[in-house]
């Protein structure tokens, strides 16, 4: 996979729109929620044009009896994939598209969590510029290694995570 950041793209919302209704369509009753997350999510922030998508199910394992639904519509399910509890899928292989984390309505720590994050970044503009700065730096540095990109926007995204979950809680 080749990482490539770019600046905002107005449409991103539009496609997350776009995806959101094929979802709502398999899922119907078994989605509780869903939400556009990540760094397309964030007006203004650069970001791999990959739209990241976070699903909140009534069943976690039901979710596992759309998985031809989802690869009807080009997912690649993946399983849990590195976090208990979550289901996560990807479009577009090494092209990728969009990235689907679905969990149970009753994970709050990991849907809080994302939420937080994008809700932060949203309304802390120097925060949002810095992490912008950071991905472009490294995806120039790592274009074909996912796994330095991630690793060197760790430290920043925990530090301003931990940040982002305390302003969540006085914001509510």
């Amino acid at each position: 996979m080749i990482i490539k950041v770019v600046d905002y793209n107005l449409n991103w919302s539009s496609d997350y729109q776009q995806e959101e209704h094929s979802i709502k369509n398999i899922l119907q009753e078994e989605l509780v929620k869903s939400f556009h997350i990540g760094s397309t999510s964030v007006p203004g922030l650069k970001a791999k044009p990959i739209i990241d998508i976070l699903l909140v199910v009534n069943d976690i394992h039901k979710l596992d009896s759309f998985s031809k639904q989802f690869q009807e519509i080009g997912y690649e399910v993946m399983g849990e994939f590195g976090i208990t509890g979550r289901r996560y899928f990807r479009k577009g292989g090494d092209h990728r598209t969009h990235q689907i984390h679905a969990f149970p309505y009753n994970n709050i720590e990991e849907i809080e969590r994302h939420l937080a994050f994008r809700d932060y970044l949203r309304v802390h503009p120097e925060v949002c510029r810095q992490y912008g700065e950071l991905k472009s730096q490294l995806a120039e540095a790592y274009p074909n290694d996912i796994e330095g990109y991630g690793d060197g926007k760790d430290h920043f995204v925990k530090s301003v995570e931990k940040d982002a979950i305390k302003w969540f809680w006085t914001v509510r």
